[in-house]
């Protein structure tokens, strides 16, 4: 399929008057790290790192974003930090479609397409769908329309009674992981578009008999928890791996995610190279 712009909601900044100093203390409380710690990793001093959040410092723009980078800040709430500080956004948020994208957008569409005919997507910050490969388009084969209108959203694809959830062999496991990974992106990125995303799809019913699923250790995978899901009348069964881009330097790349589904055992490798021969 091809790259298109996820209509991603962009999340509020906080208003320039606050201050940097409330959002660095909210982001050091977050990320549980004392002043101290901070300071030592940062090179300052706890003197200092508490003038900056008490307002009684103005911190300089290389010193905030050396403080971001030891809380893990994300790309996007550096920039907040920085117009909070009065200093102008360093990170551009260029779009997908953008010319001087083309490059990436063509590398990624390459290597989810190599990956055929095991599954790929390309995700961005709120699970909309970038980008995916025929693997996806077979999995998502017989989906109602109404879950097909773009942008499409991989949570609520999988888990909308719906959607794919009927057909998930191990749904209560694997909702139960979809939902953990949320709670986790939440926590890291303070995202209320994020948050909303996961009260929507946390509050959907199970599909009508799901069934009482097999112990993960009858499963036939001991190293990670694979999506078992029916297609055509046999069961595939799949783990998922995500990667990220290393040093972002622009917000939208920062929050995009390549998600590969590798076959976990014979009988889906078998399956999924037949429909290339």
């Amino acid at each position: 399929m091809t790259i298109v712009p996820s209509g991603t909601t962009r999340r509020p900044g906080t208003p320039p008057d606050q201050g940097a100093g409330p959002l660095l203390r909210a982001w050091r409380e977050q990320r549980r790290v004392s002043q101290l710690e901070l300071a030592l990793r940062a090179g300052s001093s706890a003197r200092h790192i508490s003038f900056v959040e008490t307002g009684r410092s103005r911190p300089s723009e290389e010193m905030l974003l050396r403080l971001a980078e030891h809380l893990d800040v994300p790309v996007r709430d550096r920039n907040a930090l920085l117009l909070a500080a009065g200093y102008a956004p360093r990170y551009p948020q260029t779009p997908l479609d953008d010319p001087s994208m083309a490059a990436l957008r063509e590398g990624v569409e390459r290597l989810i397409q190599g990956y055929e005919p095991y599954p790929a997507l390309v995700l961005d910050a709120t699970y909309h769908v970038v980008a995916a490969n025929r693997g996806i388009a077979m999995l998502l084969d017989g989906v109602p329309e109404s879950l097909l209108v773009p942008p499409l959203n991989a949570m609520r694809l999988v888990l909308h009674p719906e959607g794919l959830a009927p057909r998930i062999r191990n749904l209560r496991a694997w909702r139960g992981h979809l939902l953990e990974q949320m709670e986790r992106q939440i926590a890291l990125r303070r995202s209320e578009p994020l948050r909303a995303l996961y009260e929507e799809v946390a509050a959907y019913p199970l599909p009508p008999g799901t069934a009482d699923e097999e112990p993960e250790e009858e499963l036939g995978v001991s190293f990670a928890l694979p999506m078992r899901i029916e297609h055509a009348g046999r069961v595939l069964s799949f783990i998922s791996s995500i990667s990220t881009f290393n040093t972002p330097m622009d917000v939208t790349v920062a929050e995009l995610a390549i998600e590969t589904f590798l076959p976990a055992d014979p009988a889906t490798v078998k399956y999924l190279q037949s429909l290339v021969m």
